[in-house]
């Protein structure tokens, strides 16, 4: 274990200002057909999305797979603060290229990929230039409910919808060995998960602790044991045990038992915290070894109980946050997932299963990912809603 892993090269290359950029020569926007919200308490609608034709950087995608994230859930119905309406989520998404522009040489019709949570970024920051694409000192732009500012401010619309175009240096080669709707959650998911584990250099002889056991939490799992670590999920309900032992869980932990949290006291060397509830870490804390570490992925909407700093101080423990991954290490996390035979466990819902869906969601009836088969989402119709 080794902290502060350096990323991979960033795969981008040096782009043209804005205005140097042309068009590819290809043909007009297109239609797409979509789901979405048109208000806070709306559900999901069907709706037609205008998708902007390829310029000569840009690779259109006809989408077969869109996971379903939580964060969906916050976005539509208005949870993290106001929403430019209507508003078509999702962002893991999977499917075969259909044009590309002029100058992409790297993509070509009839390859699978994908696009996760971001889709530009300034590419001029000391991040960006890293690889670090998620952390862009100028902001990147998310897939969907961002300004758009190389395409006019528009507002970005997601991957509920039968196609997209994106910018060549924001999309993702999904090797084909991997099922293409088990991988669509490994565009979020699987990347906020792989980035902390790969930044302190898990692997065999390490062990893992993982609180939580939904959509993040079963992949933390799995990633882990791919990486050779040994891995231990802390749970509070009984009734995960043997769902975290089907995963490859080593051990798991009923964290309300306090003598049970004792036998862990110094036996992990990091945490991965999935949890998006407010709950003490201080517990967890002593579980770790010298130079342990905590990664919290949850974002709780209300605030944490205080962190004890003797807790950190005692044992040079690092309490960190980590955000997904940037495209040359989503890159990584794929190509290494095809090697292992890591995907994310889903249930594929129809595009008129989606509002059900969120509801459990909501209820953590899911085990562990929906994602939407873009290909019930119907035809678009003959004017577009955005």
């Amino acid at each position: 274990m080794t902290p502060g892993r350096p990323v991979p090269p960033p795969l981008a290359k040096p782009l043209p200002d804005v205005g140097d950029v042309t068009d590819a020569g290809t043909a007009g926007p297109t239609l797409a057909a979509a789901y979405g919200a048109t208000a806070a308490d709306s559900g999901l609608v069907p709706l037609t999305v205008a998708r902007r034709a390829p310029k000569e950087d840009d690779v259109e995608i006809a989408i077969e797979f869109c996971g379903l994230c939580h964060s969906d859930v916050h976005a539509t119905r208005g949870e993290w603060g106001s929403q430019s309406y209507p508003l078509v989520p999702g962002h893991e998404i999977v499917g075969r290229v259909s044009r590309v522009g002029s100058a992409v040489g790297d993509f070509a019709p009839g390859d699978r990929v994908g696009v996760g949570c971001l889709v530009d970024s300034c590419r001029e920051c000391d991040s960006c230039l890293d690889g670090l694409e998620q952390y862009c000192e100028n902001g990147m732009t998310g897939t969907y409910g961002s300004k758009d500012a190389r395409n006019g401010g528009s507002i970005t619309q997601g991957g509920y919808s039968t196609s997209i175009v994106v910018d060549r240096r924001y999309v993702l080669r999904v090797p084909e060995s991997l099922d293409p709707a088990a991988a669509a959650p490994l565009l979020c998911a699987g990347i906020t998960t792989f980035s902390p584990l790969r930044h302190f250099e898990v692997e065999e002889g390490d062990v893992v602790g993982v609180i939580g056991l939904g959509g993040l939490g079963h992949m933390a799992v799995k990633l882990a044991k791919a990486m050779g670590a040994e891995v231990k999920v802390f749970t509070t309900s009984e009734s995960k045990f043997a769902a975290a032992r089907e995963l490859g869980a080593d051990d798991v932990i009923l964290s309300r038992d306090e003598a049970a949290m004792a036998a862990a006291d110094r036996s992990i060397d990091v945490i991965i915290d999935t949890v998006a509830a407010p709950h003490d870490l201080n517990p967890y804390f002593r579980t770790l070894r010298l130079d342990g570490a905590l990664f919290q992925l949850g974002l709780p909407s209300e605030a944490m109980p205080p962190v004890n700093p003797g807790a950190l101080i005692r044992r040079r423990i690092a309490y960190a946050g980590s955000l997904i991954g940037g495209i040359a290490e989503t890159q990584e996390m794929l190509d290494f997932c095809a090697e292992h035979g890591v995907a994310s466990d889903v249930e594929v819902v129809g595009a008129d299963q989606l509002n059900e869906a969120y509801d459990r969601m909501v209820a953590g009836d899911v085990k562990y990912r929906f994602v939407l088969d873009a290909s019930t989402l119907g035809s678009p119709s003959e004017r577009a809603d955005v």
